[in-house]
């Protein structure tokens, strides 16, 4: 999927030949994961500024929010993608991942966020979530799905980006992973995988069905989501899954860095914050710091 000339023109203002030359340095060649932030937790803080905050945390990278309410909003890409990433590329850290709210193949911002994506050498794409409606039956819903993602990944290839879908819990296509992997299975792998959340998988699925979700996701991972949660008792009625700080929830983190090594996974990490801190900087210190150490035994040198 190519830009046109008047597309290619107007991101000239935004620094065009800088971003082909950040396209033509390539991805750094990595021997583990790169940690970055999923920018959104950040979108208080102008994206021109951006890269630079996420240098002084510690991070690797970014998870650009490409949605409503993130860093670019999709009706804006034309004008501000290509300034957002070089913003983060000029400090030195990577984008190797836009995350979308889109889930439809026949939304113009999408084939536009594509297109620069594909043009920045920017690897991997967040699409939306899809959910169940309740009113159509489970088989009919996924059919419907299943056309959308086909579609999304034909432009994906398009574009030498690679779809990752989510995982996330509640009444969502891809909540237990088994209906994405039902999807799927016959689309280029190369295209598309998956954006894995080990905290979503355990809420769906308890302890065991998360390490079978994650079984299952491992041949077409391209992404970790990082969240965590405990059970919490609401109002003494019903139990529910409330997210928390990493380390401090359900999720046996040793154990799934474990399995990332033995994978050779070296795809990039995007820590979300799914729960809401009083000190939000310093929350997301405290789980990067958790996140390196959980890297460094796992990926020792």
């Amino acid at each position: 999927m190519g830009l046109s000339r008047r597309q290619l023109l107007a991101a000239a203002a935004g620094g065009v030949a800088r971003a082909a030359q950040y396209k033509a340095g390539g991805a750094k060649p990595r021997s583990k994961p790169p940690v970055c932030l999923y920018s959104k937790q950040l979108a208080k803080v102008e994206y021109d500024d951006l890269g630079k905050v996420l240098r002084d945390l510690g991070f690797d990278g970014c998870d650009l929010s490409v949605e409503p309410g993130g860093h670019v909003l999709p009706e804006h890409a034309q004008a501000d993608l290509v300034r957002a990433v070089l913003a983060v590329t000029d400090v030195g850290l990577d984008v190797p991942i836009f995350t979308t709210s889109i889930t439809s193949p026949g939304d113009p911002n999408m084939r536009l966020i594509l297109g620069f994506g594909g043009f920045l050498g920017v690897p991997l794409f967040r699409p939306g979530v899809w959910k169940y409606d309740g009113t159509t039956g489970i088989e009919a819903r996924l059919a419907q799905v299943q056309g959308e993602i086909a579609g999304l990944a034909s432009m994906a290839r398009g574009s030498a980006m690679a779809m990752c879908l989510r995982n996330v819990a509640g009444d969502n296509v891809g909540s237990a992973v088994w209906d994405t992997n039902l999807i799927i299975r016959g689309l280029d792998p190369q295209s598309v995988g998956y954006a894995f959340d080990p905290g979503s998988a355990a809420a769906a699925g308890g302890v065991d069905g998360g390490w079978l979700a994650l079984r299952l996701a491992l041949p077409r991972l391209k992404m970790v989501t990082l969240n965590d949660f405990n059970w919490t008792k609401d109002t003494g009625v019903a139990w529910k899954a409330v997210p928390c700080p990493l380390g401090e929830g359900m999720v046996d983190w040793s154990r799934f860095f474990a399995t990332l090594a033995r994978a050779k996974f070296t795809g990039p990490l995007s820590i979300e914050m799914a729960y809401r801190p009083a000190k939000e900087v310093e929350a997301i210190g405290r789980d990067l710091e958790f996140v390196r150490k959980q890297v460094a035994a796992a990926y020792p040198s």
